[in-house]
């Protein structure tokens, strides 16, 4: 019987390396109005976005005084929280967002070291 090889991302075609670079992301920042820690997380990840998906995410902001129903909805129970709806699987991020390696991890656009 012969065996199964696995795949590396050495062996994979370019087109799928290139979907990659080219998906969507739809992100949602819950924060608390104009604290400190809700402009930092701001800043932060329109940084983010802009050096690592520019042209290709959508970010919305949801300030919880604004649209309390919002945290009961997507069940979030801190902020300022970063939800990352697309591209699969969905991953939430709690902080202010300020350690840009780990925000790339959850993100899924560095891999994650151990």
């Amino acid at each position: 019987m012969a065996k199964k090889r696995s795949r590396s991302t050495q062996d994979r075609p370019e087109s799928a390396r290139a979907g990659r670079a080219t998906e969507r992301y739809v992100l949602t920042l819950y924060v608390t109005g104009a604290t400190a820690g809700s402009l930092r997380a701001i800043a932060n990840i329109k940084a983010v976005c802009e050096q690592h998906l520019k042209g290709r995410y959508q970010l919305e902001i949801v300030d919880v005084y604004r649209r309390p129903e919002r945290l009961r909805r997507d069940q979030v129970v801190a902020v300022p929280t970063l939800i990352k709806k697309l591209p699969i699987p969905l991953r939430l991020l709690v902080g202010d967002l300020s350690r840009t390696e780990q925000v790339l991890q959850g993100l899924g656009l560095v891999a994650r070291t151990s």
